[in-house]
């Protein structure tokens, strides 16, 4: 039996935070999901799909990953059978493609809604929504099949970190390619489709100051503009602490995989990596109104407290009964049907 690499307190640390983790992010996905799910009008927008497959994964996460992680740094041991070992891998590696995968599909949301405003009625319709999460989902475990199959690693018991995870098989693993093309390729995309959408929001204002001929349907959809500028600067928001968490996990992966040179470095990096599914929903709530009112109308059903906050749209965005721009339309498309059976329900 090899040696055990990490100290008793950074694995009691390390058991503490997985335990916090499990209810803070259990209760605060769980909350995200029966708000989206709830909210009439934010069951409209299509970026809402993609945040409900980013909260189920992070459920997910917390739910089982994390629970089973907390037990073996406690134990400083695996000791939840063969068939747990091989099927922890896949949910954690499978976790972090979805959310990934689910942030490009929301990148791409934002970009196709500013750039290719004219199409996105068109690419957003339900059955293309649900096809891209089919997708998303899909893709991030069929890309852990070699590993499950044993063609290029397998899948086990790493004894001097107790961790079951991908292991090599005759000098092989796929472990170092998932870490580099599984992670850098979509943060690229994402990263350039970030780029794009602030390129063109710059020079859609510049053309709206200099061909303002009608100041009122200019200023109103200036204010559109701004609405979804900021859900798109909160959707930045999150694929940036995203990366934060992630970064040390991949650097201690790729960069220092000889685990007993810096043990402490690894139990934080893991740590900072179990934090990515619990931050978003405090992210939602500071971020965008329409999250917040959200989440109290839950609050509010669940009987936590009185009456939701008034669902007055934001100050950045006051629609006109007279406006004509179809651009409302098709800035979100409906994904669930809207059920107004009660006052609470109503946005």
């Amino acid at each position: 039996m090899a040696d055990i690499v990490f100290p008793h307190s950074a694995t009691l640390f390390a058991a503490i935070c997985a335990c916090v983790f499990v209810v803070v992010g259990v209760l605060g996905n769980l909350i995200t999901i029966l708000a989206l799910l709830k909210c009439p009008k934010m069951r409209g927008h299509a970026t809402t799909a993609f945040v409900l497959s980013l909260s189920i994964s992070d459920l997910l996460f917390c739910s089982f990953s994390l629970p089973l992680t907390a037990v073996r740094f406690f134990h400083e041991a695996w000791t939840m059978g063969d068939t747990l070992c091989v099927i922890f891998p896949v949910i954690f590696y499978g976790n972090v493609a979805v959310s990934l995968l689910s942030m490009v599909g929301i990148t791409l949301n934002r970009y196709i809604l500013i750039a290719w405003n004219s199409l996105y009625a068109q690419i957003y319709q339900r059955k293309y929504i649900i096809l891209q999460l089919l997708f998303v989902w899909g893709v991030s475990f069929l890309l852990l099949l070699p590993a499950i199959l044993g063609i290029y690693g397998t899948l086990g018991l790493d004894e001097s970190t107790f961790s079951c995870t991908i292991l090599k098989k005759n000098g092989k693993s796929i472990k170092k390619l998932l870490f580099l093309v599984g992670f850098m390729l979509p943060c690229l995309v994402i990263v350039v489709s970030y780029t794009c959408i602030y390129l063109t929001v710059r020079r859609q204002r510049r053309k709206l100051e200099c061909h303002s001929s009608h100041p009122k349907q200019s200023k109103e959809s200036s204010r559109k503009s701004r609405e979804d500028n900021r859900l798109t600067v909160m959707m930045l928001t999150i694929f940036v602490c995203f990366i934060l968490c992630f970064l040390p996990l991949m650097l201690a992966n790729v960069v220092d995989e000889q685990t007993k040179s810096n043990p402490w470095f690894h139990i934080f990096s893991s740590v900072m990596a179990w934090a990515s599914s619990v931050i978003n929903p405090f992210i939602y709530a500071a971020s965008n109104r329409s999250y917040r009112v959200a989440y109290h109308k839950v609050f509010a059903w669940l009987k936590f407290w009185g009456e939701p906050l008034s669902p007055m749209p934001s100050r950045s965005y006051v629609p006109s009964k007279n406006s004509k721009d179809a651009s409302a339309a098709l800035r979100s498309t409906p994904l669930f049907n809207a059920v107004h059976t009660k006052d609470l329900d109503r946005v």
